[in-house]
């Protein structure tokens, strides 16, 4: 591999794996899966196959490239091209994957590829997780918030109609090749949805980094290659440590990757998955806990205005638009079915100082209601 590779190690035992960061270097990708797959114990040579799941957005451009590397590695290879969108991560689509695989008599050491944003990493991931008691698979993310949040971890899932991510497992990739190229690529709105999950971490784990971020403000927004290739190392060497020591969320520890996500899969839902891009909902999420936590007294108001102030920088939004006014008691309603709450109890992701959050139970309502109230 070249000078231009880094590689983030996720120590999970027989289940771990490496997390390859290049620049400009998808056509590396068939001779590093065949490396990785000889590492996990699959068989090598010219037998493989792989089903690349994509969806409309990248697939003439990133999934065709993948295509041709693995087709050059000897990997016999299958395209299946979802919608693009949010509606795409559920069961029918599931479905509809599964009968991809049947037709093409897929057998367990047949691999699943997701070419894409975090939608086909989620629907392609619980698809390999399910198809056949478990297939490996491996992550291609074309997203920056793929890239620093939703490939790493092995979480896969689909939405239900009544919440967001209710039907999934923990299924761990063979690994993740992500290329940071691939970001310059992006649309505008989804590259800022994605600095959210970035601001998020320094919030979360990392002060250190959450500095940095508010120094380098001016390179983050136009893309500088340098920037994003510290972005995301970072951020994936953070998601790591923390997978690392809770990989199955039973911990608590884990959990605290979900700040603002208690009020963002809230919004998402009530909105229409999709009218809001997720990153845009956890950013609005973050305010809106942040405000929680100084309620709550667990930090002063000066944090919770730098870090409006960063999301701001970053051309995030920080509060609901009027477009999506949404009622108290809905919002409510859709976080009582958050998989954070213990015996019907409100549970957040709470910050008690920059770089640390606690899961904190207990939160009444009213304390909730005035939050929400404070933004109306």
């Amino acid at each position: 591999m070249s000078v231009n590779h880094e590689n983030v190690r996720v120590s999970l035992g027989d289940r771990s794996y490496d997390i390859a960061i290049v620049t400009d270097e998808l056509a590396g990708l068939g001779t590093w899966l065949k490396e990785t797959m000889v590492r996990h114990g699959y068989k090598s040579g010219g037998t493989a196959t792989a089903l690349i799941v994509t969806d409309g957005h990248v697939r003439d451009t990133h999934a065709r490239a993948v295509e041709t590397s693995l087709q050059a590695a000897g990997v016999r290879c299958a395209l299946a091209v979802l919608p693009p969108g949010e509606q795409a991560k559920s069961l029918a689509e599931a479905s509809q994957l599964y009968d991809q695989l049947v037709e093409a008599q897929a057998d367990r050491q047949t691999l699943i590829i997701a070419v894409g944003g975090g939608v086909v990493g989620d629907l392609a991931g619980f698809v390999a997780a399910t198809y056949n008691r478990g297939l490996p698979f491996v992550q291609v993310p074309t997203t920056l918030l793929a890239q620093v949040d939703s490939s790493v971890g092995g979480k896969v899932g689909v939405n239900h109609p009544r919440g967001k991510n209710l039907i999934g497992a923990f299924h761990q990739p063979l690994g993740v090749y992500l290329d940071t190229a691939v970001l310059n690529t992006l649309p505008v709105r989804d590259y800022r949805s994605g600095l959210a999950e970035v601001v998020k971490y320094g919030v979360i784990l990392d002060a250190e980094f959450f500095g940095w971020l508010e120094a380098h403000v001016a390179e983050i927004n136009t893309r500088a290659p340098a920037a994003l290739r510290h972005i995301v190392s970072r951020c994936c060497r953070l998601k790591a440590d923390v997978v690392e020591h809770d990989e199955f969320e039973r911990t608590g520890l884990r959990a605290v990757l979900n700040y603002g996500h208690t009020f963002a899969h809230a919004f998402e839902a009530l909105c229409g998955y999709g009218e809001l891009l997720h990153g845009e909902a956890v950013s609005i999420g973050m305010v809106y806990a942040a405000r929680l936590a100084v309620r709550k007294g667990r930090i002063d108001a000066a944090l919770e205005t730098r870090q409006t102030q960063l999301l701001q920088a970053l051309e995030l939004p920080t509060r609901l638009p009027d477009s999506m006014r949404l009622s108290t008691s809905d919002i409510l309603q859709r976080m009582r079915l958050d998989k954070k709450n213990a015996a019907g109890r409100l549970r957040f992701v709470l910050p008690s100082r920059l770089g640390h959050v606690e899961l904190v139970e207990g939160i009444a309502e009213t304390d909730v209601t005035a939050v929400l109230d404070s933004f109306a």
